[in-house]
């Protein structure tokens, strides 16, 4: 399969990202009038941006409340179920939605943005940015990059399969006769999601904000309900109790940790997502309806086990009589469907970034939507997703089993965040010193203390993710070092480019009256493709495009700085072609722009000449371990091809096939 013909180096190069800050046409009535419909179209669009970030940002933490009050109280844990600890285990739960949410995310990591965009790619990018002239800290800071991406997929795993069987075991509560049907309805809801990924989210998508504000209300009021009959147990406002109920436990508080981490799992979404609200909708949207409702069913749990501990069985599906358990029980469901849908289109969005920053082979990726780019499927991914669901609800059985597995990953993922924004807050927004470093501490404090609660749960499953992101992290360093063994190779081997095309040039070939492009890793070397092209055809074309296409640490590359087009002899010229992490690679519109630079193309005269390489494994004295230069090939030869990746047209591609020792 084709490898390494587009330069998408684990390196990134320095671009200017585009700016996407509309501004709304003023009306011609006058400044006032101007002035007033500005003023209205920002309050309507930050309005369904807010909305939108309810349903699609929160849909992760907003159906923790199905499960954690009853794990922090599980057996396992120890903690007793009695009037101190449950007003302890609360105010613990509400003071870490407060400092990790609240503080870490909502108020200092959403400040970092990757021109507009995050995720643990887009600041692992960023934090390189800031060390950019110290290279042993740069390959660290990516590595670490890399790392919470491998992390990303665990969650992706298990918040679909926790989210719905916490949801479905709701029947459990209406009749124990119910209990045999929870694993199989919960796989048959997930195969149904998985199913549908194909046609996109856009159709459903306007029906996320609605479902879950009427979630958050749903949990609000039923938490109002509870604490009204038992007001003590606002208490767990205090943090004294918090503090208390965690030094107490002695050693094992690191089993409830383990149970409170539950309760803040979705949180990195909240950075993650940014790129598609902004971060005042995400603000909004946590401080003016996500964290009071959080807060108040949690409180309302509470109070209902303080009044009757035997509530313990399913504190979330008890806070409701019996005449409302079949609404609660369908708009649960509804929520945790949401949230399983947020975290897959998540996983799909990943996947893309790393494919176009060089980190895994290029997979087919198909666009659901006309409009909206960023709306991807990915058919391996969903398959891959879908047996790794579908298996941990059948292998766990009980979201109390999943939650021993649940979180390992999530707080991993928070740690390496934490360590990632000091690069950024100290060397990009050059904050003091001491004021960093104190920062960065009390986060980084906090995020060992989840991380070492989560690791109690290594041998309960939490082996599962870890193994699953080391997994992703061998594939994606294998990927990246053969990448680069690949061009290495082909620099080392290929043909110096420009005393070439001089030579070629003067010797008076026959001329194919049409334009050929030559994509090519290494700008400075002959593309086999045209090697093969004046050996096999001995015809050189009017006029011949040695194409580069770079992926950037930016999202977005702005169109003035898509295209820099060199003339090299007459008939040839040197084009590179650049692209953010989040766009999508349209070679055939980047050509067009070099119109612009003095170059015109015309797209019905133009032809793509590709070289198919076949990736061979050296015999010996690779650069890589042998099983790596095996998996490495493997890999290559599940790539997807480059003529679908980068839109090139269908009719006007020509491959031609070489071997190649890594």
């Amino acid at each position: 399969m084709q490898v390494m013909m587009f330069a998408v180096p684990l390196y990134f190069g320095d671009a200017g990202g585009m700016d996407r800050t509309a501004t709304p046409p003023a009306a011609a009535a006058g400044p006032t009038a101007a002035a007033e419909t500005h003023e209205s179209s920002h309050r309507e669009g930050l309005a369904a941006l807010t909305l939108g970030a309810i349903g699609v940002v929160y849909g992760d933490i907003g159906t923790s409340p199905l499960y954690t009050i009853r794990e922090v109280f599980a057996p396992a844990t120890g903690v007793p179920l009695d009037h101190a600890h449950v007003v302890g285990a609360v105010s613990a739960i509400f003071w870490a939605l407060m400092l990790v949410v609240t503080l870490k995310y909502v108020v200092l990591v959403l400040r970092a943005d990757n021109r507009g965009e995050g995720g643990a790619l887009a600041l692992a990018a960023l934090a390189a940015q800031a060390v950019h002239d110290r290279p042993r800290m740069r390959a660290a800071v990516l590595l670490l990059g890399v790392a919470g991406a491998a992390l990303f997929y665990g969650d992706s795993v298990l918040t679909p399969a926790i989210s719905v069987l916490g949801a479905i075991e709701g029947l459990e509560v209406m009749t124990p006769a119910l209990k045999p049907f929870v694993v199989p309805t919960s796989a048959a809801i997930l195969i149904g999601l998985f199913a549908v990924q194909r046609f996109g989210t856009g159709k459903v998508g306007a029906w996320f904000g609605p479902i879950i504000v009427l979630w958050f209300a749903t949990l609000t009021v039923s938490g109002v309900l509870q604490i009204a009959q038992e007001p003590a147990i606002l208490a767990a406002l205090d943090p004294r109790h918090a503090w208390r109920f965690l030094t107490e436990r002695g050693a094992g508080v690191l089993l409830a940790v383990g149970a409170i981490v539950l309760a803040v799992t979705g949180a990195e979404a909240l950075y993650a997502d940014m790129g598609h609200f902004g971060r005042t909708p995400i603000r909004l949207a946590w401080l003016g309806l996500v964290f009071p409702a959080l807060a108040i069913n949690y409180m309302g749990q509470g109070a209902l086990l303080m009044r009757d501990p035997s509530a313990l069985e399913n504190p979330f599906y008890r806070l409701f009589p019996e005449s409302a358990l079949v609404a609660a029980l369908v708009i649960a469901t509804l929520a945790a469907i949401i949230a399983s849908q947020a975290v897959i289109s998540g996983a799909y969005s990943v996947t893309r970034q790393a494919i176009q920053l060089g980190l895994l082979p290029r997979l087919a990726v198909r666009f659901t939507s006309a409009r909206e780019a960023g709306q991807v499927y990915l058919p391996a991914v969903n398959a891959v997703l879908l047996a790794g669901v579908v298996g941990a609800v059948f292998a766990f059985g009980s979201s109390s089993a999943l939650a021993g597995a649940y979180g390992i990953s999530v707080t991993l993922t928070m740690l390496l965040t934490t360590a990632l924004t000091w690069f950024v807050i100290r060397k990009s927004w050059r904050l003091p010193a001491p004021l960093a470093a104190g920062a960065t501490a009390v986060f980084l404090a906090l995020d060992l203390l989840l991380v070492a609660g989560c690791s109690a749960k290594l041998f309960d499953g939490g082996w599962f993710t870890l193994a699953l992101a080391a997994a992703l992290m061998i594939a994606m360093t294998t990927w990246a070092r053969g990448r680069a063994l690949l061009i290495a190779g082909i620099r080392a081997e290929g043909l110096e480019l420009e005393a070439f095309v001089h030579g070629v040039a003067t010797e008076g070939l026959p001329h194919a009256q049409r334009v050929a492009v030559y994509p090519v890793a290494d700008p400075s070397t002959v593309p086999q493709a045209l090697l093969h092209n004046l050996k096999h055809n001995q015809v050189l074309h009017e006029r011949n495009v040695i194409l580069t296409v770079d992926f950037r640490d930016v999202p977005w590359v702005d169109d003035g700085q898509r295209v820099t087009v060199e003339t090299l002899a007459p008939g040839f010229w040197r084009v590179r072609a650049a692209f953010g992490f989040m766009e999508v690679p349209d070679v055939p519109r980047a050509l067009a722009l070099a119109e612009e630079k003095g170059l015109r193309l015309s797209v019905f005269e133009t032809s793509y000449f590709l070289s198919r390489e076949t990736v061979v494994p050296a015999a010996r004295g690779g650069g890589m371990a042998h099983w790596r230069e095996r998996l490495f090939a493997a890999m290559s030869r599940g790539s997807s091809g480059i003529a679908g990746f980068f839109r090139l047209p269908d009719n006007a591609v020509v491959e031609l096939g070489t071997r190649v020792q890594i």
